[in-house]
């Protein structure tokens, strides 16, 4: 939640101080102000600004355990073994990269890998939410959504690159870091009927027996 959020404010941020000190090239007619200087220099920031807000993190239990109540202490606390997306590992380094930094093996926490690609899609992809909604108030003929915060807008004027963000965050979760849940699994399977429950338990049998995991009964 941290890492994604932090990334665009980052890419903002930087995008706006290299496009004001280097910034010549513009880059859409949306936004006047954006240059392609910003943009790149941005992308740099935020990609170094994701690995290492990462690392920071997940060395803090706080900021990788679910909260749980202890009924002992009267509390609520954020112990636990952190999963393996927080435990560090050791990785080769590629033949091209042991060249430049003398390095063969390098110890990283697994969400660090993660975070290059949510800061990659925050500073490529998530400007593009701004853009659209830059578009979307010059054809209303209006320069903010709501005058909330003075001189700056209104608060869907702060959050219009999350937008895009916040669904590739989700999506990206589903499919490359969140497994399959067998207590989701199990609640989804107790809902159906009778005769459905039956059916999935005949196919599953089927399939184990298959693979050698079960063995045919007798009675076949």
């Amino acid at each position: 939640f941290l890492v994604p959020i932090s990334s665009v404010i980052c890419n903002d941020i930087a995008a706006y101080i290299f496009g004001f000190f280097f910034g010549r090239t513009p880059l859409i007619k949306l936004s006047p102000k954006k240059t392609w200087e910003g943009f790149i220099g941005g992308f740099f920031s935020t990609v170094i600004f994701g690995f290492i807000f990462s690392y920071f993190l997940a060395q803090h239990q706080y900021f990788v355990c679910p909260v749980e109540y202890n009924s002992e202490t009267n509390r609520f606390v954020t112990e636990c073994e952190p999963s393996e997306l927080f435990q560090m590992k050791k990785y080769s380094v590629p033949p091209l990269l042991q060249a430049v930094l003398g390095w063969e093996t390098v110890n990283m926490y697994p969400f660090q890998m993660h975070s290059i690609a949510l800061s990659t899609f925050a500073s490529l992809i998530g400007p593009f939410g701004g853009f659209f909604a830059s578009g979307f108030k010059r054809a209303f003929k209006i320069k903010d959504f709501a005058d909330t915060i003075p001189g700056h807008g209104g608060i869907m004027d702060r959050f219009d690159c999350q937008y895009l963000m916040a669904t590739f965050v989700h999506v990206y979760i589903t499919s490359f870091i969140r497994g399959p849940n067998p207590s989701k699994l199990l609640k989804q399977l107790l809902i159906l009927q009778p005769e459905q429950q039956l059916s999935v338990y005949k196919t599953l049998k089927s399939h184990l027996i298959e693979k050698g995991i079960l063995q045919p009964s007798a009675r076949g």
